[in-house]
């Protein structure tokens, strides 16, 4: 790669250390050095540093705007061409409409169109229209999801989600599910007591990402929340817990390692951080909101 772009350059020689200038480096191919060597036709390869040298006092603002012109140019191509594919073999749901420089879609909320979304390229969020922003150059990505958004956007529809209500009620199932409601609501977790967590820091158990607030020393009974805590023991003992702030949630480490095998707490991954600070964020935002227009 460097013999080609220095044989391209046709000088090698290193510039003089006291001229003002910039040194920069682009992914190399023949079109964009041609291009570039156009564009600034005093630039010259560096053996030493592995860069172009652009001389001049504004050389780092001239190629700043230069790439970006570039990439505005490759964005837009991109976009016609994603355009045209849509054109040509069209997504039909009332869940998407077209807009000027994109996809517009709205849905129900599903945590699973949350993050399917998410999972398409250069995707956003609108936090005032509650519309999602997808760009015409992320169509094959969003097409090769769209049956997962589709499903659960339906399934999440109020009168699909009222109708799967009245079959589950006076149900065994809807029965568990209250009791499961009702025990969550009490926030607390039993805790081997040999292996307890920290007070006061942001830890992972199998509902989430808490903050333990004290350790009651309560023996647990096995035979009573059994159903709810598979494998539980009579050396557990209650934890209690809160939800953590996003200020808390931010200022916490992130663990390198995966959860360990059967363990009831953990110090969360980057991954499991990232989804509790948005959420979070929301959360106090909703709460600022809420509070000035009152």
């Amino acid at each position: 790669m460097q013999d080609e772009i220095s044989a391209i350059s046709g000088n090698a020689n290193e510039p003089d250390e006291a001229k003002p200038g910039a040194n920069v480096n682009f992914p190399f191919d023949r079109m964009t050095v041609e291009q570039f060597r156009r564009k600034f036709p005093r630039a010259r390869w560096s053996d030493i540093r592995k860069a172009w040298f652009i001389p001049g006092r504004t050389a780092s603002r001239r190629f700043g705007k230069w790439l970006a012109e570039r990439e505005a140019e490759a964005d837009a191509h991109a976009d016609a061409k994603g355009r045209d594919a849509f054109d040509f073999d069209p997504i039909d749901s009332s869940y998407l409409e077209l807009g000027k420089a994109g996809f517009r879609i709205k849905t129900p909320y599903s945590k699973a169109v949350v993050d399917t979304l998410r999972e398409v390229p250069f995707s956003r969020w609108d936090r005032d229209l509650k519309i999602w922003h997808v760009p015409y150059r992320s169509f094959e990505e969003l097409r090769q999801r769209w049956p997962q958004i589709e499903a659960a956007a339906r399934r999440n529809e109020p009168e699909e989600r009222r109708r799967r209500a009245a079959e589950r009620k006076g149900s065994e199932e809807d029965m568990r599910s209250k009791l499961r409601s009702m025990e969550r609501r009490r926030r607390r977790y039993p805790l081997v007591s040999g292996d307890l967590p920290p007070i006061g820091r942001v830890v992972a158990i199998s509902y989430g990402l808490v903050v333990f607030t004290d350790i009651t020393g309560e023996l647990v009974e096995p035979a009573a929340v059994a159903e709810f805590y598979p494998g539980v023991t009579e050396d557990h003992v209650w934890g209690l817990w809160r939800k953590p702030t996003f200020d808390e949630l931010v200022r916490t480490w992130p663990s390198k390692t995966a959860r360990p095998e059967r363990a009831q707490w953990w110090t969360p991954t980057i991954d499991e951080l990232r989804p509790a600070r948005r959420a979070a964020r929301s959360r106090a935002v909703k709460t600022v909101r809420s509070q000035s227009s009152s």
